[in-house]
């Protein structure tokens, strides 16, 4: 079920009305059997891997408490630890990466003159099994780690692996924070009654999610799809402009799905984590990370730089651990070599970085940079996003080899006269969308810039406004979206990007 679907749109007011109905202590039942009800829209088969999944970290974490309470041995809970992750990303890797491992298994066959392997089946990838699957391991870690107590009711942490507003694209959630929310359930907290202000901060929350998604990113989405899917009739400026297009279409498109979940959680009475903090407002990629999809980056950060030794060993050990992180990074967004390439570029901008900040910082002295000017910042923030964006063109390429043809065709069919003959308007969007898109966009700016510089998110910052500002600003974000939101007869709502990892 998607969020910009209008069976959404009937699905969670019901959802809510129920939950606020029943008393409190079931209230945790009817968020589970609504939470599988809105995965098995997808494929209701595939609900059994979530409660495979569920079952085998629970009974993990609950074999490790009854390790710590008799005292056993350390490597008894490290290969309980490992069996829990063995069993996990068996199932992710059969799912995920099995007809990737077959391609490139026959790829070498072939070189060698042998028999190529048929593909025994078709693999149909679970929808959001990267993410639930990664929030159900560090589960098992932090009852390894004692961040937790492992959790008796088996019931709430199906909840907490299963919870629908942020199930199929995260925030990948921590139990350190949503596991204990759920387990407050029952008790009469400010959370779990019924709070306007709360409910109507996270409905705003919510309209600005799908904002960004329809009215923006589904809107950009076809100058991008426009440009790259032809790429080859393309000369530079309109292939720079669907390179950096496609940035904001995907920050807009995964941010709103990260942006309407914590809106239909908080709703519901549960807080969960930011995952993205105006990321293209990053002065260095390092930065850019901390900002950027920081659920999955901070899980990476726990779960294997940090064991890997993280920056507590020498510089070229440093060096690989950050190399290995994004490579399992890039991995995971898809089985494909162009995610594993997108992977190594940011490591290896990483490893630049940090290599040459000395002499960086030398160079600034040498030329009396001022870095508490604006010039100086705006500067670091230009480089990030071009870096940023040069290494998405990898990302959203359909393959290796296109986006190196992609960018070999940057530097070789130059088209400046592009700038002024109108070709801007050929691809896809005509004059009246392309007016509508850049007006949105300055309003993404505006809302970003608020938050970047006063720290409030656009609920905060328009609860401290007049009523007449709130309600109009309410009225503006709603008049977008039913005028100039992407919907309508003929038009299926658009999947999230990142459903697909």
């Amino acid at each position: 079920m998607l969020f910009n679907s209008y069976r959404f749109l009937i699905f969670f007011p019901i959802v809510t009305l129920v939950y606020y109905l029943v008393p409190r202590k079931i209230r945790y039942l009817w968020l589970l059997v609504a939470s599988y009800y809105f995965y098995m829209c997808w494929n209701a088969k595939y609900a059994l891997l979530i409660a495979f999944s569920t079952v085998v970290t629970w009974y993990s974490g609950f074999l490790l408490g009854k390790c710590q309470e008799s005292g056993a041995k350390a490597s008894t809970k490290k290969w309980i630890v490992a069996a829990s992750f063995v069993v996990n990303l068996s199932i992710l890797g059969f799912f995920k990466y099995f007809d990737f491992a077959l391609q490139n298994l026959n790829f070498l066959l072939g070189k060698a003159g042998a028999r190529l392997v048929e593909k025994p089946f078709d693999i149909v990838l679970p929808v959001g099994i990267s993410f639930y699957t990664f929030q159900a391991l560090s589960y098992t870690v932090d009852v390894y780690r004692k961040d937790i107590e492992p959790e008796r009711n088996i019931l709430k942490y199906a909840l907490f692996v299963s919870f629908f507003p942020q199930l199929v694209a995260g925030p990948i959630e921590r139990s350190k924070n949503l596991l204990v929310q759920i387990g407050r359930m029952g008790e009469a907290s400010a959370a779990s009654l019924f709070d306007f202000d709360r409910i109507a901060g996270g409905l705003l929350v919510m309209l600005w999610g799908f904002f960004q998604k329809m009215v923006i990113a589904d809107r950009i989405a076809v100058l991008v799809d426009t440009v790259f899917d032809s790429w080859y009739f393309y000369g530079s400026v309109e292939l720079l402009l669907a390179a950096a297009a496609f940035s904001i279409q995907i920050y807009c498109d995964f941010a709103s799905y990260s942006t309407i979940a914590i809106g239909a959680a908080r709703v519901l009475g549960f807080s969960l984590m930011e995952n993205f903090d105006t990321p293209y407002f990053a002065r260095s990629i390092q930065e850019f990370w901390r900002r950027w999809h920081i659920s999955l980056s901070t899980w990476f950060k726990d779960y294997l730089y940090i064991p890997l030794g993280g920056s507590r060993c020498g510089r070229l050990r440093r060096h690989m651990n950050i190399m290995v992180t994004f490579l399992v990074s890039g991995l995971w967004h898809g089985a494909s070599w162009h995610f594993v390439v997108w992977g190594a570029i940011h490591g290896f901008y990483q490893i630049i970085g940090a290599e040459t900040k000395k002499a960086r910082e030398r160079i600034y002295g040498h030329l009396g940079t001022k870095k508490e000017s604006f010039s100086y910042a705006f500067g670091q923030m230009a480089v990030t996003f071009v870096l940023a964006a040069f290494a998405w063109i990898f990302f959203r390429a359909g393959s290796l080899s296109q986006a190196c043809s992609y960018i070999k065709r940057i530097f070789t069919k130059p088209d400046w006269w592009a700038l002024s003959d109108g070709t801007v308007y050929r691809l896809g969007l005509d004059r009246a969308e392309l007016n509508i898109l850049m007006a949105s966009l300055l309003l993404l700016f505006l809302v970003s810039i608020v938050k970047y510089v006063k720290r409030e998110a656009i609920d905060q910052f328009l609860a401290a406004q007049c009523a007449w500002f709130r309600w109009l600003s309410v009225g503006v974000l709603a008049g977008c979206i039913f005028l100039f939101g992407i919907y309508g007869p003929g038009y299926d709502a658009s999947q999230f990007i990142y459903f697909q990892f």
